[in-house]
């Protein structure tokens, strides 16, 4: 027999179950209290300084919950003394979980949201009076279901939504709202429990009490005996699924066909009715895939979420990217960025709480929901009567099984269905009728039996509680899944805001010239702290980090050590995880360019489309790079929609990324050796060399890089310099610490045939070689190369260029070429 199964049938007694309720309660305080604690300094927290404005809001709220739960458990203790003990501080700690979060949230509907905690424990706390056989419900079931009905179909006529648009599935005015399908999920409940215990007999004459071998296959326990038995419950429940497609509350028809499924189930034990149910639900699926463009939205977002992560996937998108910057531990409360999610306090709280919690908090989440499940079920099978026990086993698949729903809707387990996770999700309605289900359940602990009523068929609640806690495990390795496996991949992603927003608390590292003169650096104060290119002509080149529009450049590439994730001892970086959920502050990076040389290479360009790159032809360190047209990443915001519209692309960085025809030029390299295995290679350094665009025709495209590359070998000795851009970061520990290149120098050609090359282009009175074509870039369309270099019998630094016009203008390129190797030799 299963573990938990042991659990469910161990001895009922409680001895001390005042002070094991006591105690729980307490721990759930503790909780709640260490929360808000938490959150109060998260401020300090985030912006790493003390002055800083508290939050102190919320302790409102955990005022309202210590006071509610510490009368709730006293009444429970007078007029419930045999209840189960674990019961009502599961209800505290899920609820404290959710009013906490919702304030870190939402303050305004944190405020109303424990508002809402007063009426429900307060409805909870006036319940335990009723009667304890709960006969009222039972009575009166269609009483119940009917008014229950008709005040959902109300909506159809006097329906609003808080919101002002989409449907109008609220009751009220002033403020208040009242779901009216929350209530009738319980009632259904009620009323199906109710109607198959007044027809037990007649159930165990159809479907047998289990004792018997024949009894799973027989005649009198077929579907088509079953139909005229369930004929009412199925007209009732057709009813309420009708209206809540009319509303189009698809989630909440989907939450009625479930629970219809689980409670006939274990009151018949037939898997007929679990098949009927899978297929019902697919083809419902199906009629409103079709029908519905928001069950086709969610469907496609569901299946393919990457196809538009910015439009009608956003919603999951976030929601995973929210999961899987969690971690394992969390940002911490109040420290991480769960705003982003849209409804993050109703629909996707649990992804909010995910980010800030981390897999560990989502387990924990998970394992109370278990231990709900696990007694639910326990008091449904020592229940003294069938009603009570069918009751139990309901509510248990309502409060578990909703809850399941919505967490796989939030880890693309299932398509979002816009349900509530129950106890925790912002919803005055959802919370009331939750409270009453726990009301239920308490009175039916409460009279527990040490010889509970016959239990003819025990494998249907065996089955419901392993789906239930299997459902579970599958949500816990799911959320593993996407905050350690999938982790790095998705927070690295271009349309993940976080990293960015991360920056207005964390000085990110400075990009520095060779000269250490700042490139990019970050200004301002933690927690408005902001990016600024001091030399924006380098956007192309450098790139930049934006909230809105992600990463480009060197602030990509380098992402990891100017954020302080990498470089900084493993200690530190720990430290400031466990301490902040944030890493410590970036590190800064020196590169490789010259701004007095930056500053001429563009001056030289100009309004010219085109790339100039300078190279050190024997280190292989770039000196300048310059792509025109550019862009001034200070400037995003305002002029982003022109520059991705701007037919010139000043977004693309050519010296690197732009493909050109080689023409003439295939000659020349021909003579290094073997072009293909180093030259058609984009060369390995620090940025996005990828290949772009196409020529028409045969023959080798180059990259001004590339080209460059090509031309250091004439000037290097017949040798390709591994190319260098970044060359050295600041460690904390050890101080300016080289990076290595990412490729390798390679021998091309012998120095004896370089040196006869550079003669046979050399310019003497310039004392440098130089070769000027004008190519067939495309048709219609030509481009100028210039390439050029030191001589290598000259003494001193020996240089390499390669400039780009996309234009033939073979006398200006001459003279950009020319003036550019000047201002390198003689500075």
């Amino acid at each position: 027999m299963p573990l938990w199964v042991i659990g469910l049938t161990s001895d009922i007694s409680y001895p001390n179950n005042d002070r094991i309720q006591a105690r729980l309660i307490a721990l759930a305080a503790l909780f709640v209290g260490f929360y808000a604690l938490i959150l109060s300094l998260s401020p300090a927290v985030r912006e790493r300084s003390w002055q800083v404005d508290y939050r102190l809001d919320h302790w409102l709220g955990v005022a309202a919950w210590v006071l509610i739960f510490y009368v709730a458990h006293v009444q429970t203790v007078r007029y419930l003394p045999n209840r189960d003990p674990y019961l009502l501080p599961l209800a505290a700690l899920l609820s404290g979980w959710g009013l906490l979060t919702i304030w870190r949230l939402l303050p305004v509907f944190g405020m109303r949201q424990s508002a809402w905690l007063l009426v429900a424990v307060g409805v909870l706390i006036a319940g335990l009076r009723l009667p304890p056989d709960l006969g009222f419900l039972r009575r009166y079931k269609y009483l119940w279901l009917t008014s229950s009905l008709i005040l959902t179909a109300s909506t159809l006529f006097l329906g609003v939504n808080p919101l002002g648009y989409g449907p109008r599935m609220w009751l009220g005015c002033c403020g208040v709202y009242f779901q009216p399908s929350e209530p009738l999920k319980l009632l259904l409940i009620a009323y199906l429990a109710a109607y198959l215990a007044d027809r037990q007999p007649m159930l165990v004459m159809l479907v047998g009490d289990g004792s018997h071998p024949d009894d799973k296959g027989s005649f009198r326990g077929s579907l088509a005996l079953l139909v005229p038995l369930l004929a009412p419950t199925l007209i009732m429940t057709g009813l309420a699924l009708a209206l809540l497609v009319i509303q189009r509350d698809l989630g909440t028809a989907t939450v009625f066909l479930l629970l219809y499924a689980a409670i006939v189930y274990v009151t018949s034990g037939r898997k007929t009715i679990l098949v009927v149910a899978l297929l019902g639900i697919i083809l419902a699926g199906l009629a409103g895939y079709g029908l519905f463009d928001v069950v086709r939205i969610r469907v496609d977002a569901w299946l393919n979420p990457w196809v538009d992560p910015s439009g009608r996937s956003y919603q999951i998108v976030q929601s995973l990217l929210a999961v899987a910057n969690g971690g394992l531990v969390g940002r911490g409360p109040g420290v991480g960025n769960p705003g982003l999610v849209p409804v993050a306090h109703s629909d996707l709280i649990f992804a909010a709480i995910a980010e800030e919690h981390g897999l560990a908090g989502v387990i924990g989440l998970l394992l109370l929901l278990g231990f709900l499940a696990v007694r639910g079920l326990r008091a449904a099978l020592f229940a003294t009567d069938a009603y009570r026990r069918y009751l139990a086993a309901g509510l248990t698949a309502y409060l578990v099984g909703q809850s399941l729903l919505i967490i796989g809707g939030n880890l693309r387990l299932v398509p979002l269905t816009g349900i509530t996770l129950p106890f925790i999700s912002y919803g005055g309605s959802s919370l009331l009728v939750t409270f009453v289900a726990m009301l239920l359940l308490l009175h039916i602990s409460n009279r527990m039996a040490s010889s509970p009523a016959p239990l003819f068929q025990p494998r249907p609640y065996q089955h419901l509680g392993a789906f239930l806690l299997g459902g579970l495990a599958v949500a816990a390795l799911s959320a593993g899944w996407w905050s350690l496996g999938r982790a790095s991949d998705l927070l690295s992603r271009t349309d993940n805001p976080r990293r960015a927003i991360a920056d207005r608390s964390v000085r990110r590292g400075a990009i520095l010239d060779r000269n250490n003169d700042p490139i990019n650096a970050t200004y301002g104060e933690p927690g408005d702290l902001y990016r600024r290119s001091l030399y924006p002509d380098l956007s192309n080149v450098v790139g930049y980090t934006n909230p809105r529009y992600g990463q480009s450049g060197l602030e990509a590439s380098l992402d990891d050590i100017l954020r302080g994730e990498q470089g900084n001892p493993g200690l530190t970086t720990w430290w400031n995880r466990l301490l902040y959920g944030q890493p410590p502050e970036g590190l800064d990076v020196r590169l490789s360019l010259d701004l007095g040389l930056q500053r001429k290479a563009d001056d030289l360009l100009g309004e010219h489309n085109g790339a100039i790159v300078l190279l050190d032809a024997s280190s292989g360190e770039i000196l300048s790079m310059a792509s025109h047209p550019g862009f001034d990443s200070n400037l995003l915001e305002e002029n982003w929609e022109a520059l991705v519209k701007d037919p010139r692309a000043p977004l693309l960085n050519r010296a690197v990324l732009g493909r050109y025809a080689a023409g003439e030029l295939e000659t020349l390299f021909a003579s290094t050796g073997d072009t293909a295995s180093w030259l058609e290679t984009p060369p390995s350094i620090r940025l996005e060399t990828g290949a772009v665009g196409e020529v028409n025709g045969s023959g080798p495209v180059l990259s001004p890089l590339q080209a460059a590359l090509g031309a250091a070998a004439i000037s290097n000795q017949g040798i390709v310099p591994a190319p260098s851009l970044v060359t050295a970061m600041n460690s904390p520990l050890a101080g300016w610490v080289l990076l290595t290149p990412l490729g390798e120098a390679r021998q091309v050609m012998s120095p004896e045939a370089a040196a006869k090359l550079a003669e046979e282009l050399a310019s003497p009175q310039l004392v440098i070689w130089q070769v000027v074509r004008v190519v067939e870039n495309r048709p219609g369309q030509q481009a100028t190369w210039y390439l050029g270099g030191t001589l290598p019998t000259q003494d001193g630094q020996e240089f390499a260029l390669a400039v780009l016009l996309e234009e033939a203008d073979a006398a200006l390129a001459g003279e950009i070429g020319q003036a550019m190797l000047q201002s390198a030799i003689l500075p």
